[in-house]
């Protein structure tokens, strides 16, 4: 085994080269992308799909679900969503599972809301010290998973149960801080300035198509498998699409009532969303602790034949998954204004697991991206906004987020089947 054998590099990278040969045209791209899909590497391509069939279905049912108002509420809808699943990506690689981060962030949340309300700490100061609470609860988490074998679903239970006394203590049954910090609830109410939001946009396709022709000129200059540059330049164009074409939604003015006052601009959760994305992306991509959690995920024992620390990789996925939690949390209270003895221990952590596995995320290990999350978490908070545009029950909403969900584990099972039949 090499500790690189099953990276991003092999799905990614490689995505449209197989056999160790280069696809120099469109069509071999697409014939080797086909043969993947006959192998079991379906990737994000099922919930792309759903997530298109969601909004075919909830627009002609509704002419307001594709207002640029709904858009932008379901931007700042998923985005606790999203980070929270972001999160749980680490922890699903390698194959195990974190029940409490939900409650995680209602505890992180709390710390955050109790310093900047009893203490007047620094908005950032404050949103410090709540993702440290989470980066300790994964600590704890992950030092009793890796150093004493507990499985991580009786340890996370565990924490799920202890955690729901940490707001309870410090709040007060029934009771609630207010999460009206400016910049902090700003994240879901307030947005960024036009100007800014385009400046933004520009940087971002720019910087995607120079990143992505400089890794195509330098791969083929080195003789190694590389995509098409037709292929190159038809990704470029269509994130240009995407990321402008949304900007251009979000800049235009979507009051109920534009000749009273004026609300426009990109959602202050959305850039928070891409920098953690960007981010992640690149720690799972580019180094060597990503190499490696891929490696500890697809064999544990491999990995550590090869010399991979693998009791450090697992506690700083568990680290990785709590911080992120105590971010949603955090997130969360700027969405409903509040924290609550109850913060995290609803649907959010069931969401945050549907989310990466409907993405792509393997229940497995071994298989996900940082992408799976916002992906997923579009189409978990797609079901109950345009459900709730139909004025349908509650009980219809779990019905079909849990349909989908089940459908995607199904999808997951069937794909890692194909793989393992076809030697992948």
């Amino acid at each position: 085994m090499t500790v690189e054998s099953d990276t991003p590099a092999k799905s990614n990278e490689g995505a449209f080269a197989s056999d160790n040969r280069q696809a120099v045209t469109i069509g071999d791209s697409a014939r080797d992308y086909v043969n993947r899909l006959r192998g079991g590497d379906m990737g994000s391509l099922p919930a792309i799909l759903g997530l298109v069939v969601l909004f075919v279905v909830f627009s002609s049912l509704h002419d307001r679900f594709l207002t640029t108002y709904n858009l932008a509420n379901l931007v700042v809808q998923a985005g606790s969503i999203i980070v929270l699943a972001m999160g749980l990506v680490f922890v699903l690689l390698l194959g195990e599972i974190d029940l409490s981060a939900g409650v995680a962030g209602g505890a992180s949340a709390t710390i955050t809301a109790l310093v900047l309300i009893d203490h007047d700490w620094h908005w950032l100061l404050a949103t410090i010290a709540g993702v440290v609470v989470g980066a300790l609860i994964g600590i704890a988490i992950g030092s009793l998973v890796s150093l004493l074998g507990i499985p991580s679903f009786v340890v996370t239970l565990a924490f799920f149960l202890a955690l729901q006394a940490v707001p309870l203590k410090l709040i007060g049954s029934g009771g609630s801080l207010r999460f009206n910090n400016e910049v902090l609830r700003g994240l879901s109410i307030k947005n960024v300035p036009v100007t800014a939001g385009w400046i933004a946009a520009g940087v971002i396709v720019v910087g995607f198509a120079a990143l992505a022709l400089w890794r195509y000129r330098s791969r083929s200059a080195k003789g190694l498998v590389h995509q098409p540059l037709p292929l190159v330049i038809i990704q470029i164009v269509v994130l240009a699409v995407i990321v402008l074409g949304l900007t251009a939604l979000l800049s235009a003015n979507r009051a109920p009532n534009p000749n009273l006052f004026n609300i426009s601009g990109v959602p202050w959760v959305l850039p928070v969303v891409i920098a953690l994305l960007l981010f992640w992306t690149f720690v799972l991509t580019k180094t060597r602790f990503g190499r490696h959690l891929y490696a500890v995920g697809g064999n544990a024992e491999a990995a550590r034949r090869a010399g991979i620390n693998v009791t450090r990789i697992r506690i700083s996925a568990f680290v990785i998954g709590s911080s992120m939690a105590a971010i949603s949390g955090i997130l969360s209270a700027s969405y409903t204004g509040k924290v609550s003895p109850g913060s995290g221990g609803g649907n959010e952590l069931l969401y945050a697991v549907a989310a990466a596995v409907i993405g792509g995320t393997s229940l497995f290990g071994g298989r996900g991206r940082a992408i799976d999350a916002v992906i997923g978490g579009l189409v978990i908070a797609t079901i109950p906004n345009g459900l709730g545009l139909l004025n349908q029950a509650a009980y219809i909403n779990l019905l079909v987020t849990g349909g989908v969900l089940l459908l995607a584990a199904s999808v997951d099972a069937i794909s890692r089947r194909r793989r393992s039949a076809a030697g992948v």
